[in-house]
């Protein structure tokens, strides 16, 4: 049997128990909030850096397809036949003695 001096201790280290445990879980939801707000707002800017890469990614695919396509255009332009074709098609140029023509098309 318990004494009224004991019966008192052990309630009054109830009641510091439960006001530590009343201190703790909030602290602890807030340490938890805190480190769930920065996870989510890393997978935020991590989602952002994946879409500008993908970006700048199709741009460069781009512009090395243009570049083949400049130096195939590059390397034809040093053969007289291509620019002949290109004088006589886009410019409408022709040889001495050539008559241009034109036809009507309805």
């Amino acid at each position: 049997m318990l004494q009224q001096g004991e019966e008192e201790g052990v309630q009054m280290e109830g009641r510091k128990r439960k006001r530590r445990f009343d201190f703790f879980v909030p602290l602890m939801a807030i340490i938890i909030g805190y480190f769930a707000f920065v996870l989510v707002s890393q997978q935020v800017h991590l989602g952002q850096l994946a879409e500008n890469q993908a970006a700048a990614e199709a741009r460069l695919s781009a512009a090395q397809e243009e570049n083949e396509e400049l130096k195939q255009e590059k390397a034809a332009l040093s053969d007289s036949a291509y620019i002949e074709k290109i004088a006589r098609e886009e410019l409408g140029m022709t040889r001495h003695g050539e008559l241009p023509y034109t036809t009507a098309r309805k």
